[in-house]
């Protein structure tokens, strides 16, 4: 049972708002939400990338600004999605 419940308290899920599948803790999002995030902007999450920052939990403040950019980037594609389909 505990290692069960250390199992849940260490997974690691994609960042992008309401999506709970499980990526390795080095990536950001899972492959649907990271293919939606504009080139620049991926780019620039991996430019600031630190390998070992997710051991450590210790991101450069650059690296977290452009990790909510591209959280923010997939937000908004995915309310233009809903918003087409309610006016269809």
């Amino acid at each position: 049972m505990e290692s069960t419940t250390r199992a849940r308290r260490v997974a690691h899920l994609c960042h992008a708002k309401r999506c709970d599948v499980r990526v390795p803790p080095k990536m950001l999002m899972c492959r649907k939400h990271w293919y939606m995030v504009p080139p620049d902007l991926r780019a620039a999450v991996w430019a600031t990338y630190r390998p070992g920052q997710e051991i450590d939990k210790d991101p450069s403040a650059e690296y977290l600004a452009a990790a909510l950019d591209a959280i923010d980037a997939v937000a908004e594609r995915e309310r233009q999605r809903e918003g087409q389909r309610e006016d269809h």
